[in-house]
């Protein structure tokens, strides 16, 4: 359904919501194995929908799978791995969670499967098997070598040889994870199968994993090398800084695949609106636009990992947001994401005042905001010697281990941080050393703290159109250190605006904002400990504080 803001105006779900990730193996352990499981979700809906506020939960890979990389190599689709559940146990979180109106947005992993997965053992077993090209196999070259340079994600060539049919199979991430091969009209077919199973149990939406991969060249061309300085992405990544990624990813065909998804979601709108989320890691924003479609008829929110990418200073993260405003289509809806599990957490990248100031920004710019279990509690990276590190990327790639952001959530302070029972011995990953301080229960308590920052931010934002649906508009002002915007409502009666600014300096600022005209009055400042009128020609902005003052 969608949601009435304002009597006469109407937005879907998606625009309007705030989406909150689970990890699911870190999240909540029911069973006492020390992984989390769905039930554990099931346990926590009312921490979600009441305690904290948010409006949709994105689930990662819960389904059946050896585990090569937690999930992300799936041997079956349409199933859940016992140690997560049942599909049972899936149909009662999906009720339970709309019950409390909590959407529900699950993982899908298009790019390619579990190297167990039945498709893959028959296609592996002849060159001549009905679902040999099911996935993407060439010949070696003349001197045995692979078909071209192409690069895996976690390290070394994308190829690896079958010696039992003397061929190299293509994997863009680990040799456990085959791509498929996404030209193969039954292979789409069946992938949108899989969608519409889930689909017809109630699901709300597909995160899609690496979705620009599906489509690689078709005459497999080699990459050039890469003979830039800078890194490529928001964080070096070894060897594969090494080639420009022209031909292994992104091929425009990928444009077509999305349409006919899009389609495809679509035909299950009825009275609720279904959204389609891309993991889509392209800094070109001209490129980037494009995946939502040159009719908006394509990835509804192609994931925003741009203030991922840039310093942490004023006006740097101001020039992102513009330059997004500027590029996106019109009627496309922007969103921006500042953490999620692959990623450092925001705690340990900005320190504390920092991070409040990143719930601010995240919870106050126009668009979709994605958050991450555990940063609404300031969670911090756990460092993990490498000899107890899990993530396969971490153990192929010195220093790139994604294990210290996906540790237990730190629910009390109890055996487990409350997140597995008291009896259980060790944890899937180890905790972090300040759980006993740095836990919802404790937190609740202290109505400083950063979840009573989370909880204000998210309240206010669902009572005020203004940051939900409203324009961005940008505040002129002579300090460089300091981010400073509107949000602004119109109706048919009148306008209402909200002002944000934001401190990103160590030392106190001095803001003139004469020009903005009316008298404010803070309602929220990221350290709590403020509120009333203030005086536009003179705000004093605390180091690293943000606020929010009604005009």
């Amino acid at each position: 359904m969608n949601r009435d803001i304002y009597p006469g105006q109407t937005y879907p779900w998606w625009q309007t919501c705030v989406i909150y990730q689970i990890y699911p193996r870190s999240f909540m352990d029911t069973t006492g194995n020390g992984v989390g499981d769905l039930m554990g979700i099931i346990e926590k809906l009312d921490y979600l929908s009441d305690t904290l506020g948010v409006d949709a939960i994105w689930i990662s890979p819960f389904y059946p799978s050896p585990m090569a990389d937690f999930g992300y190599d799936v041997a079956d689709y349409v199933d859940v791995h016992p140690m997560f559940g049942s599909l049972e146990v899936f149909d009662q979180l999906l009720t339970e969670a709309h019950q409390r109106g909590l959407r529900l947005i699950i993982d899908f992993v298009p790019n390619h499967s579990s190297d167990q997965h039945p498709w893959f053992l028959e296609s592996r077993a002849s060159q001549d098997n009905p679902k040999r090209d099911w996935y993407v196999w060439a010949d070696p070259k003349t001197d045995g070598s692979p078909p071209n340079n192409w690069l895996s994600v976690f390290g070394g060539p994308a190829w690896e040889w079958d010696e039992q049919s003397k061929q190299y199979y293509l994997h863009s991430f680990l040799r456990e994870q085959p791509d498929l091969n996404w030209r193969n009209p039954v292979v789409k077919e069946a992938m949108f199968d899989i969608m519409r199973f889930w689909l017809e149990r109630g699901v709300d939406g597909f995160r899609i994993d690496v979705a620009h991969f599906i489509m690689k060249d078709p005459q497999m061309r080699n990459n050039p090398l890469n003979q830039r300085v800078e890194k490529l992405f928001h964080k070096s990544l070894g060897e594969y800084d090494t080639q420009i990624h022209l031909y292994d990813k992104a091929h425009p065909d990928v444009h077509q695949v999305y349409r006919e998804m899009r389609r495809l979601l679509d035909s299950y709108n009825g009275e609720q609106p279904r959204v389609l989320i891309g993991e889509i890691h392209i800094y070109d924003l001209s490129e980037w636009v494009k995946y939502y479609g040159e009719d908006l008829d394509e990835i509804h929110l192609p994931f925003n990992f741009q203030l991922l990418k840039t310093d942490w200073q004023a006006k740097e993260v101001q020039q992102i947001v513009e330059n997004l405003e500027v590029h996106l289509p019109p009627g496309a809806w922007p969103n921006y994401v500042l953490g999620n599990h692959d990623e450092s957490r925001l705690a340990s990248r900005l320190g504390e005042p920092g991070a409040r100031l990143a719930a601010m920004l995240l919870l106050t710019l126009r668009g979709t905001p994605t958050l991450y279990y555990g940063d609404e509690i300031g969670m911090k990276d756990v460092e993990i010697p490498l000899e107890h590190q899990q993530d396969p990327w971490g153990i192929r790639v010195p220093g790139l281990s994604r294990d210290p952001c996906r540790t237990p959530m730190q629910w009390k302070d109890a055996p487990n941080a409350g997140c597995s029972p008291d009896s259980v011995s060790g944890l899937w990953l180890p905790l972090a050393e300040d759980y006993q301080k740095t836990n919802v229960e404790n937190q609740l308590q202290d109505p400083t703290s950063i979840l009573s920052l989370y909880r204000r931010l998210l309240k206010y934002r669902r009572s005020h159109p203004e940051l939900q649906i409203g324009k961005y508009v940008p505040v002129p002002n002579a300090n460089k250190d300091c981010f400073v915007y509107l949000r602004e409502f119109e109706t048919n009666v009148d306008m209402s605006r909200i002002l944000i600014a934001l401190n990103f300096s160590n030392l106190e600022q001095q803001l003139d904002l004469s020009h903005v005209n009316g008298s404010g009055h803070v309602v929220i400042s990221t350290r709590l400990d403020r509120s009333g009128l203030i005086d536009l020609e003179n705000l004093t902005l605390r180091t690293q504080e943000g606020v929010i003052v009604e005009l």
